[in-house]
């Protein structure tokens, strides 16, 4: 699969997590999901965003995010693509 890194995506999943487990979720996410570039938590109606990175879109909804709904405190997962720029 020639240039398949070229085809790569990226996405902002913006993670609704239990009070108090946010930090501790956090960690395990970042253990457990090696496609997540960057993990924070946040101000606003979310408590936690992370930079995700997957070789498709099949991957990210298949393997990446039933991962994150493993993780003990995440409730609910909102997913926002990134449109690469030209």
């Amino acid at each position: 699969m020639q240039g398949a890194m070229d085809e790569s995506i990226e996405a902002y999943v913006l993670l609704t997590v239990e009070i108090d487990k946010v930090e501790k979720a956090l960690k395990e996410i970042k253990k457990k999901v090696k496609n997540v570039k960057e993990a924070n938590a946040v101000t606003g109606p979310y408590d936690a965003i992370l930079l995700v990175e997957a070789s498709s879109l099949r991957e990210l909804t298949r393997v990446i995010l039933p991962k994150i709904y493993t993780v003990e405190g995440v409730i609910d997962t909102t997913t926002a693509m990134v449109i690469p720029q030209e």
